[in-house]
């Protein structure tokens, strides 16, 4: 039942007009990059995937919440872009750190999900 209520939701948010992605923060531009993290994400493939996802998962998130929840992912992920930056260029730990935010944002859409019906 909850993957049928995801699945309901996401092209919805997708679909909508500026809402999926009416927000701050967008995917990494490697033209821009600077940090070693930075550097490293935009040279690995399977990093740059993983920013891709949690870029789409962060705007999906942020567009289904009220403006509290909202800032507060926001604010989380600020806190997460720091962390993430602190792995310097280990590819490893950038994969981590990945793995872990795409977790905590799939979480937020599931919680909105299980809230249903839509």
């Amino acid at each position: 039942m909850r993957a049928w209520m995801i699945a309901a939701i996401l092209p919805l948010a997708l679909c909508a007009p500026g809402l999926a992605f009416a927000t701050n923060y967008a995917p990494l531009a490697c033209s821009k990059a600077k940090s070693p993290a930075e550097l490293t994400i935009c040279r690995t493939y399977s990093l740059g995937q993983a920013e891709a996802r949690m870029a789409t998962l962060f705007g999906i998130a942020t567009s289904l919440v009220a403006m509290g929840q909202r800032c507060d992912i926001r604010d989380r992920q600020g806190e997460w872009i720091k962390s993430r930056d602190a792995s310097g260029s280990d590819v490893a730990c950038l994969a981590n750190a990945y793995e872990a935010r795409i977790g905590e944002l799939n979480k937020v859409i599931e919680d909105i999900a299980s809230r249903g019906p839509y």
